[in-house]
């Protein structure tokens, strides 16, 4: 830990050659040194495979085999994808998404069992699998949480966004997929369905999973309206209208009213939660809530889930709790704990010592970023700064050598410290602190160029 800047004396920095980077404010040229010399320091090294997949983080052979994240997530690679897209790497972001197009295709039959009524989508291991082998895209044969409606949703959302932007091309073969999406979603009532969420964790109703489906049928139905309106989506004779995904669109808004902001509110226990972090990706990237509702889920995880090191992703989350490493072996860190979740939970001795992720900082930073444009208010964009600093706080110290200077998946504690976990670089963090970066590289950039002076607002495209 190094002493922290004298404009926030509480910020706790790991490595120490940032530490003398920070600002309260900075100019255009700084963030663009900044991130030159962040790249130069090997931060944001992607290593994809051939066909343009991200696996979860970059690590040894040896820690690949034991956690698993040499596999590809869908959810994963699509913010890493996205991340690439809107810092107009576009090549990057549609190699990638064809190659995930494609795992569908080759395994479109999970969607058709389950939609015929010949697979019981209660069985997890019939549904789509969000986690795969992406040098060969084949399914992994080990059992896992994929009831994952969430990871389904991200890849309908951007798949819609690219084909609405023009940077992938619509055909057949897209409008047959895109009907199999939606008669999923249909058949297994997604806005009742209790599926395991970003988490991989115990099934519930989870307003998390239900608004990334929600984004995806939006952007879609944009697609149907005004991109390809004379294109129909179909699957075996029956044809999807806009009316169709309407009604789906309906069930979700209902559904989302009812449950924000919090994440699940069923009465077992062991499901209700008031509070979870993913709700923050309804905000950004996919901007589907009313600004009552996005300040109401911000201030809830400010207030019940921010740490000192990170963001924790729930209260009483035992992912990596304590002396993680100390209670359990490699090859059981990052097993499918979703029918046992009360084992690993006696892992957690106490209420606040859950590990601190480092995916959600940057999140932060970018919603009041994109406030900031659209209020031009001072406020904004000191928060936005702030939680930028956060993200770039929590790269990794000089002390761990070819993993200095890299962005981890969490903090915990271990021996009573807390440190990285194994699991760095998190591509996925990496992904969105480069959109942190950018947002408030445009943001400077306009408030330079405009000062702000017509309205009091921030003009970006």
């Amino acid at each position: 830990m190094r002493q922290s800047p004298s404009f926030h004396p509480t910020l706790i920095i790991n490595n120490g050659q940032i530490a003398q980077k920070l600002q309260s404010h900075y100019t255009v040229d700084e963030l663009q040194a900044l991130r030159k010399w962040l790249t130069s320091k090997g931060t944001f090294n992607f290593s994809a495979l051939s066909n343009g997949l991200f696996p979860a983080a970059a690590q040894s052979p040896s820690q690949e085999a034991a956690s698993g994240y040499d596999s590809i997530w869908i959810r994963d690679n699509v913010y890493i994808a996205f991340s690439h897209f809107c810092r107009g790497q576009v090549e990057v972001a549609t190699k990638n998404m064809r190659s995930l197009l494609a795992y569908f295709l080759k395994y479109q039959n999970r969607f058709e069992d389950i939609i015929s009524g010949h697979a019981d989508p209660q069985q997890p291991m019939n549904r789509p699998q969000i986690r795969f082998d992406g040098q060969n895209l084949t399914e992994i044969d080990q059992i896992w949480a994929h009831a994952q409606n969430d990871a389904l949703g991200y890849f309908l959302w951007f798949y819609c966004r690219l084909l609405n932007q023009g940077a992938l091309k619509f055909s057949d073969e897209t409008a047959h997929l895109l009907a199999i999406f939606v008669l999923f979603f249909e058949k297994i009532a997604y806005w009742d369905d209790e599926d395991s969420g970003h988490w991989e964790e115990v099934r519930k109703q989870s307003a998390s999973s239900i608004g990334v489906v929600l984004a995806s049928l939006y952007e879609l139905q944009k697609l149907m309206r005004h991109s390809h309106p004379d294109s129909s989506i179909a699957h075996n004779n029956r044809s999807i209208t806009i009316a169709d995904v309407q009604r789906l669109i309906d069930r979700g808004e209902n559904a989302l009213i009812k449950i924000l902001p919090s994440e699940c509110i069923q009465t077992d226990r062991h499901k209700q939660r008031a509070h979870d972090a993913a709700l923050l990706f309804l905000i950004y990237p996919l901007d589907i809530l009313q600004p009552q509702q996005a300040n109401a889920i911000v201030e809830n995880v400010k207030q019940h889930l921010q740490g000192d090191y990170g963001i924790r992703r729930y209260p009483g989350d035992s992912y990596w709790a304590p002396d993680y490493k100390k209670m359990l072996a490699p090859e059981h860190r990052t097993q499918d704990f979703s029918n046992n979740i009360a084992d690993r939970d006696l892992l957690l001795a106490a209420p606040g010592a859950e590990a601190q992720w480092c995916i959600f900082d940057p999140i932060i930073s970018v919603i009041h970023g994109k406030r900031y444009q659209h209020s031009g208010k001072k406020e904004e964009l000191e928060q936005q700064t702030f939680y930028l600093n956060r993200s770039l706080a929590q790269i990794t110290a000089e002390q761990y050598g070819p993993n200095a200077f890299r962005c981890p998946e969490l903090y915990y504690r271990e021996d009573g410290a807390f440190v990285p976990n194994d699991h760095l670089p998190l591509y996925w963090t990496q992904a969105n602190l480069l959109m942190a970066l950018h947002t408030l590289e445009v943001n400077v950039q306009v408030g330079t160029l405009s000062k702000f002076h017509q309205n009091g607002k921030a003009k970006v495209k």
